[in-house]
This record gives structure tokens, sequence and C-alpha cells, in this order.
């Protein structure tokens, strides 16, 4: 069969979009691996299909490049917002409904994507480490010389350990550079470095500023561009208010024939 696909990318984190409006679409693990396979299908770092929802504007359902169903993608939703302001849902303030629940979105003058992640209500503090769920598992270490630093080797080590190697955890570095974060995140699913990931992100900011109660927003330099979040932080490792900002970038569409 053949499938209609657009392509786009929020700061170099890339993923192939699917309107299902029309609940027509039903894909199999094989193909969506086969259309996230940068040598054989369409290549991303996931794939999302758009689909209607009582409610909501739309619904996100959201693929890793495995084929395996994921959890939350913040730079994911935010391509997926763009997708829909592009194919006809034009809107100021926008309401859809993801894995991890409802979710607010608007599109500004800038070209950003302004995303409202779910709340955290708690972050576990280990050694040299930081645990939380900003819509997807995370694990968060502070290292330096980050530009140079082995993330596919140390990433996976840590995915793969005893305590998160049967469900996964998404891997970030992060190293305070001027008045921003840097972050490289080993994502699962993707079992790769990948240029950017949005939940990845959330997850650096809130626990840089884990003994800070109040507002805040942080500037993020990934791989594949720049992101800022703000949040508002309670204390205890409770965070509301989460907002992730980034770019939401049309490359292509075109169609593909599958299997």
């Amino acid at each position: 069969m053949n499938i209609n696909f657009s392509k786009y990318q929020g700061t170099g984190n890339d993923f192939v979009i699917i309107d299902n409006r029309d609940g027509s679409i039903s894909l199999s693990n094989q193909q969506i691996a086969f259309l996230c396979d940068r040598r054989f299908g369409v290549g991303a770092d996931g794939l999302m299909l758009m689909s209607m929802a009582k409610g909501y504007d739309f619904s996100m359902t959201y693929y890793n490049a495995d084929g395996t169903e994921g959890t939350m993608c913040g730079n994911g939703a935010r391509c997926l917002v763009q997708f829909a302001h592009d194919n006809g849902i034009v809107k100021e303030n926008y309401n859809f409904i993801a894995i991890d629940g409802p979710h607010e979105a608007s599109i500004h003058n800038n070209g950003w994507v302004h995303l409202k992640m779910t709340d955290v209500k708690s972050v576990e503090t280990g050694t040299d480490f930081f645990v939380t769920d900003t819509g997807s598992p995370h694990y968060v270490k502070m290292v330096s010389e980050i530009e140079t630093y082995d993330v596919f080797k140390e990433g996976k080590a840590i995915r793969y350990n005893d305590r998160f190697s049967k469900k996964g955890i998404n891997v970030n570095f992060v190293a305070h550079q001027g008045d921003h974060l840097f972050v490289r995140t080993y994502e699962r699913g993707v079992e790769n470095e990948t240029y950017s990931c949005g939940t990845g992100v959330t997850a650096a900011a809130i626990t840089s500023c884990l003994q800070k109660e109040g507002e805040h927003d942080i500037h993020i330099q990934t791989l594949g561009g720049k992101l800022a979040v703000s949040f508002h932080n309670l204390g205890g490792g409770h965070f509301t208010h989460i907002w992730l900002k980034g770019p939401g970038t049309f490359v292509y569409k075109s169609s593909i024939h599958i299997k």
C-alpha cells in the first residue's frame, strides 16, 4: 500500500508524520521500523499518527524508530502541532491528547511552538545523577567536556544496566555553559544519540534548578539547535507550568509504498 507522509524536525530530532484523522491507517511494528530506517525507508527518530479524539483538536500516537509504541515525545509533539496547523487545524491555542494525558500548545511569531508538559511530582537524587519522568523516563548526569563525551557508550551502559534494562530509560548528559545548558541525549527506542530530545531537555532544565524554588526560564543548546524550558518549582521535586519551547520545522512531504 501507498502511505502519504510528511517529514518534520525539531532541532534535528526528525519524524515521519501521518494524518490518520479518517482512521484508515494501521501499521505493524515492522512497517513502522521500515519507515524510520535511514537506509531502506524514509529515515526518522520516530513516527507519529495524528488522529481524531473527542473533546480535543487531535490525538498523538508516537512510535519509536524500532517500531514500538513510545511514551511522550516533546520535540515530536511540537512538530505535530505545526503539522496540524499546516494541514488545516488553524487555532490560536491547541488542545490535544497524548499517551501521558492532555497538552496545550501555541505557535508564536518567531516560529517556535510552545508546548505545555505534564507536571513533575518527584525527582530521585542519586550520588551524581537524577531520575525523573517528564512524560518519558529520564536519567540526568552532569559532565565536563560535553562536546567530546562518549554519549553512545556511556548512555548505552546506563540504559542497559541492571536497574533500567527491562523498561529502558533515556540518558541525558548535561553541562553548564555560561547562561545556558548544553544537553546531549541517548534515547531508548532509537538506541543511539539523537540531535535533541524534548522531554530530555525538560528533565535537564528542572533538575538544574532543583534547589531553587520559584519561576525559571532555562535556555538550552542541543546538537540540533536551541530550545527553552520555563517552569515553576514548588519545592520537594514538584514542578508545574512546564513549557517546552522550540521550532517544529517542515522538511518535505511525499508517499512511499510499503508491504
